[in-house]
């Protein structure tokens, strides 16, 4: 049926049965692409009924739908006339593996990162009552996104607006991680709930038994559920509450959503999927959130042969967790990423020292803040694009009070397939610009060890940078690999007349660009600046002195 499905337009009007033969031919689609293109697959995957029920009853594109990151945005695109270009997503001149404004008018809002929905969905709401215009605004965010600040701001503004928005609750029990917090622990006890399920079960049968009292039952529903379930938090916020739904139920979607639509005011609809729902090769695994290209799709497993060498992450994780042995003063921080940050080796090393504060990084900040007033040496790991998000915290809670706070920026430069929402190209400029902040970045495995070692004993900020790839060397133990003292630079080819100043990833590329120089007759110095702030004056002067070209090389903006 999905060949037929050009547009949302060709699935109004469909049975709910044919709604879920719909949903089948998508899922299996997306495991097709994905085993050979790669991509978010897991979020993907669990929110296909939920995707095909939302176009089914809305009426997008004139509907506006807002997606929450994008991770759960793969089968939108199939039904919203992309399905022909799924072949190319994540690939250069093809589809984004996020939602992007430019790409389909189906697409109100684009987003790489966690909790913006409800806000967005709000401002566009707001703008169509100042303009007079009609239209249902939908605003779909998972439950791993609850535990940003962001969210909560917009729900209570949301609540207070009184304004017709509909909030969907994608409830999987996890993010990228299994969920932290208290949030997730609330939201999970109406699902659990014994009594208030078997009040809802009789419920539906005395409606089916009489239509007639299908108001009076509602109501006293309602009135149940605020002493039952968390709905109640919804309540007070101003939003009507409707669930848990099955998210795997299209019968129970349409009706609800049917239901729903019509209505006006605030309303959360609690909808309960499973991350990765109908992946053959299981579900709810964190590990398939996202696989890269040439995959097995019946085991996860990779057909081609990856790198011999470990990546920067793994190194970063397993020397965290030595330096953490070594000293008891150091503890670990990560913001719901502790695989992505290579963390979780640390998680199950120092249990007592490893902090989760999920989906939060200003939080993570200014928690690692209060953490070193006490004597402490935090270390924050999270990717260089969500760090951008805590830039206040960073300032105000830790730089100006000359903290000393690691910050370990994963995934700084270029970051491929995932596109501009999580390159991390601007953290040399935003770090540059932090009072008291030191800045450095390692031209391999090896002085990326050194640099953790110089961060945890500096006595005020320290941020290194590293990429998502493999490391361009053997590591060997941290107890091995003394500190490098701050603000130094080296020299690893001395030439005369031109100076390639090299950072971080660059370092190696400036190396072989040196040979090929030399083969042409140019002799050119090549120097690591690992230290982007402080500068290595000394050397700086030097080079400065002895050479008329100096060029510098950095993978950022």
């Amino acid at each position: 049926m999905l060949e037929r499905i050009h547009s949302p337009a060709d699935l109004r009007g469909l049975t709910s049965g044919d709604l879920q033969v719909v949903a089948d031919d998508v899922r299996r689609r997306l495991i097709d692409v994905c085993s050979r293109t790669g991509g978010h697959i897991g979020a993907g995957l669990g929110v296909v009924e939920l995707t095909v029920a939302l176009h089914a009853i809305f009426e997008t594109p004139h509907d506006q739908l807002v997606w929450d990151v994008g991770h759960q945005g793969y089968p939108h695109k199939v039904l919203t006339g992309r399905n022909q270009q799924m072949e190319t997503i994540r690939q250069e001149g093809g589809l984004s593996g996020f939602l992007k404004r430019t790409e389909s008018e189906y697409d109100a809002f684009g987003a790489g990162h966690a909790a913006t929905s409800i806000s967005a969905a709000l401002g566009i709401a707001a703008a169509r009552d100042l303009l007079g215009e009609a239209f249902k605004v939908v605003a779909v965010i998972g439950d791993g996104s609850l535990t940003s600040g962001l969210a909560y701001e917009a729900l209570n503004n949301a609540g207070h607006s009184d304004r017709d928005i509909v909030v969907i609750l994608n409830d999987n029990e996890m993010s990228i991680a299994p969920n932290v917090g208290a949030m997730s622990k609330y939201l999970n006890q109406v699902q659990r709930n014994p009594i208030y399920n078997r009040v809802r079960a009789r419920i539906g049968e005395l409606v089916e038994i009489n239509r007639s009292l299908e108001t009076l039952v509602r109501k006293w529903e309602e009135s149940v559920k605020s002493f039952l379930t968390p709905g109640v938090l919804f309540e007070e916020l101003g939003l009507r509450y409707f669930g848990p739904i099955d998210g795997h139920d299209m019968k129970a979607l349409v009706e609800t959503l049917s239901a729903v639509r019509p209505m006006t005011g605030p309303r959360l609809v609690h909808v309960v999927t499973r991350k990765g729902h109908g992946f053959p090769a299981g579900e709810h695994g964190e590990k398939w959130h996202a696989l890269p290209p040439g995959h097995d799709p019946a085991t996860g497993r990779q057909r081609t042969a990856s790198s011999a060498n470990p990546a920067y992450t793994a190194v970063f994780g397993r020397g965290l967790v030595d330096l953490m042995t070594e000293r008891t003063d150091v503890v670990a921080i990560t913001a719901a990423m502790p695989s992505g940050t290579g963390t979780g080796l640390v998680a199950s090393a120092h249990p007592s020292r490893f902090f989760d504060v999920g989906i939060a990084e200003g939080h993570a900040v200014t928690f690692a803040a209060g953490l070193a007033t006490r004597g402490l040496r935090p270390v924050v790991a999270i990717y260089s694009t969500f760090l951008q998000r805590a830039y206040d915290s960073i300032i105000h809670d830790v730089a100006l009070q000359h903290l000393p706070v690691t910050f370990a920026m994963d995934r700084a430069g270029v970051v491929g397939e995932d596109g501009e929402t999580h390159m991390g190209l601007y953290d040399i400029p935003y770090m540059l610009a932090v009072p008291n902040m030191v800045l450095a970045a390692p031209k391999d495995g090896t002085e990326m060890l050194a640099l953790l070692r110089t961060a945890v004993s500096h006595d005020g900020p320290f941020a290194f940078r590293y990429p998502r790839d493999a490391a361009p060397d053997l590591v060997g133990p941290i107890s091995e690999i003394p500190p490098v003292p701050v603000g130094t630079w080296e020299v690893l080819r001395q030439g005369r007349e031109i100076a390639i100043l090299a950072v971080g990833t660059m370092v190696r590329q400036a190396q072989q660009a040196a040979e090929s120089l030399a083969i042409e007759g140019l002799d050119v110095t090549v120097v690591n600046c690992r230290f982007l702030k402080p500068y290595d004056e000394v050397t700086l002067h030097a080079l400065c002195a002895h050479h008329r070209v100096l060029l510098t090389v950095e993978e950022g903006r």
